[in-house]
């Protein structure tokens, strides 16, 4: 389906919709890199759709996309988290209300894997649960410690910019807190390791996880 906008709980969204032959056995957010709503996240809302998900990808930069790091960064930097949270929030609202569908799960990768991990935090998401990838930005274990929902985290472990500390601190948190999660750090694995069209694609890890994934949303969403 194409680009499309809707207005749920008074806040307007953007974004791409992909459904399911049949009637959908969940709902999938999938929330985008730093790049913007670019193919590639398409795609991915296309293959959770053809696993039986109702998914939507959000364009949490409204029509802004970036090719080069310094245009993502500037972009990222000038996302507003606050709002970007409440279209997440209702993207999720509007699957279930509007579509019939009784769980949603969200998914996302880099600076998308940060908000999805945000999202498992924040109560009004109404999440059901998550798939973080390679998500920055650790929050703290006083934060994570408040998490009620499923998480399920694919990390690299070559990426630089997430150590293994954050990463083993996340999953020991979530244990502490009785938090149903399954941590992976992929040896070999850089950041960005799940997207095919960049230098870091790294196919062992980006199938394994995407099996998981599948997995994890069948046993937490799927109806």
């Amino acid at each position: 389906m194409p680009d499309l906008n809707f207005e749920q709980d008074g806040v307007n969204v953007a974004g791409y919709l992909s459904q399911p032959e049949d009637a959908p056995k969940g709902g999938i957010v999938v929330i985008q890199e730093w790049w913007g709503l670019t193919p590639d996240i398409k795609e991915i809302a296309d293959r959770y759709a053809l696993e039986g998900y109702l998914a939507f990808a959000p364009d949490l930069y409204h029509g802004e996309r970036a090719t080069e790091p310094d245009e993502a960064r500037k972009l990222a930097m000038a996302m507003e988290r606050e709002v970007a949270a409440r279209e997440i929030d209702a993207a999720i609202a509007w699957l279930k209300q509007e579509h019939g569908v009784s769980k949603a799960g969200v998914v996302g990768y880099c600076m998308g894997g940060g908000l999805t991990l945000a999202t498992a935090i924040r109560p009004s998401s109404n999440v059901d649960a998550v798939h973080v990838y390679y998500g920055g930005g650790m929050p703290s274990a006083e934060q994570i410690a408040t998490i009620k929902v499923p998480v399920l985290g694919s990390y690299g472990g070559a990426d630089q910019g997430i150590p293994k500390e954050q990463v083993d601190m996340l999953r020991a948190t979530l244990q502490a807190s009785g938090v149903p999660n399954d941590i992976t750090l992929y040896d070999g694995a850089e950041h960005s390791f799940f997207n095919d069209t960049r230098p870091a694609y790294h196919e062992e890890a980006a199938q394994e996880s995407w099996m998981k994934s599948i997995a994890w949303f069948d046993q937490h969403v799927s109806a």
